[in-house]
């Protein structure tokens, strides 16, 4: 006859109610004196009891016992509404837009400690016929920040999406840059547009559109000192952008560039424009780029503006480009005229000059003929 357990041990019985056998165990009691029973559940008693052993182990490495209910979806969701505090609001958007269209519809109905790193694998590569790397990137990152959080608040034993990695996605578009002839087409095209002025800082100046749209009048000296030692030509403080606590993308990026002529008398020109049309309207966040009230432009604003400037460019598509290919373009002229690319990187506000070569210059001459040239000279024929 089997030995009757001793009270407290714990037992086996079929829960009519619920249909299922029940394993129990007790772990003593907690501080209010209440017996801590542990529970497992299935429709058999092996696995009842299967089930009550995964609990105890759980306990036993110090893990609460997650609601069986918890999956993804409610991992993603207690990251978006609390893991994402002093975020950005665009931060926050996005990655609310990449949660709910993506992540979710696909392992949201996954039990959080069911899913597999085979699961994550399978989703990426789905998601890698479809999606740039850099948005599959910015899912990987979503996920996994989700159930690190759930890992921390022992929602779950471990993070699976830490051991699997990102594939390479679709490939999207690369950036160009105008050639001189084309450069001057979109300057032509832009001189009657309201975008003329932002189109033509930017093409010789190589700030960022994010630069622009941050730049205030403050910032802007159109006079200059000439008669300082050493004279202090017109110049511009890029020391903004439009990036949550209004920094610059690098420390690096924070510089004062001297104006081309063009831009001087263009500036002018749109200060008088802007203080007629808008009145004191502009004044209220001082900005040298702005909405018809004075208010800040958004990236759409000046994708539009800029596309329907330069619809009537010579040569270029206006659905092909976009505004930070201007940056792109400044670079490039600049190479190709022979300034340093050192000093093209100190102008765009690159850390190094790495990006500026490898990302940003694109070369416009079909060949290089300062080898030659050399070679000419060293190997001069008598």
């Amino acid at each position: 006859m089997p030995k009757r357990r001793s009270r407290g041990d714990g037992g086996l019985h079929w829960d009519a109610k619920r249909q299922r056998w029940i394993a129990t165990a007790s772990l003593g009691y907690a501080p209010n004196g209440k017996r801590i029973v542990k529970r497992g559940s299935g429709k058999t008693k092996t696995e009842a009891k299967e089930k009550l052993k995964q609990v105890l182990r759980d306990d036993e490495d110090g893990l609460a016992i997650a609601p069986a209910d918890y999956t993804v979806e409610r991992a993603i969701n207690d990251w978006l509404a609390h893991g994402l505090n002093g975020r950005d609001p665009a931060t926050v958007k996005t990655c609310t837009i990449l949660c709910r269209n993506h992540i979710i519809p696909a392992l949201g109905a996954r039990k959080l400690r069911d899913l597999s790193a085979e699961d994550v694998d399978k989703w990426l590569a789905a998601k890698a016929k479809t999606l740039s790397t850099r948005t599959l990137q910015s899912l990987y990152s979503c996920l996994n920040r989700a159930i690190k959080r759930a890992m921390a608040r022992d929602k779950v034993k471990r993070n699976v999406v830490a051991l699997c990695s990102v594939p390479k996605g679709k490939s999207g578009r690369p950036s160009k840059a105008l050639t001189f002839a084309q450069a001057e087409a979109v300057l032509k095209a832009a001189e009657c547009s309201r975008m003329y002025a932002y189109i033509v800082l930017s093409l010789l100046t190589g700030a960022r559109t994010e630069e622009l749209r941050a730049l205030t009048w403050d910032h802007v000296d159109l006079d200059g000192a000439p008669d300082a030692d050493p004279p202090v030509p017109p110049h511009v403080a890029v020391w903004r952008s439009v990036r949550a606590g209004g920094d610059t993308k690098t420390r690096k990026s924070r510089r004062t560039l001297a104006l081309p002529k063009r831009c001087v008398e263009l500036l002018r020109r749109h200060r008088e424009t802007q203080q007629r049309e808008q009145g004191d309207a502009w004044s209220e966040n001082g900005l040298v780029f702005a909405t018809a009230t004075g208010k800040p432009l958004d990236a759409a604003n000046v994708r539009r503006d800029f596309r329907n400037a330069i619809k009537d460019a010579e040569g270029v598509d206006p659905k092909e480009w976009t505004p930070r290919e201007l940056r792109h373009s400044f670079v490039s002229l600049l190479s190709d005229n022979g300034v340093p690319l050192e000093e093209i990187s100190r102008l765009v506000g690159h850390r190094s000059t790495a990006v500026t070569e490898t990302v940003y210059r694109k070369q416009i001459r079909p060949v290089l003929q300062s080898g030659a040239v050399a070679m000419d000279r060293i190997f001069r024929e008598e």
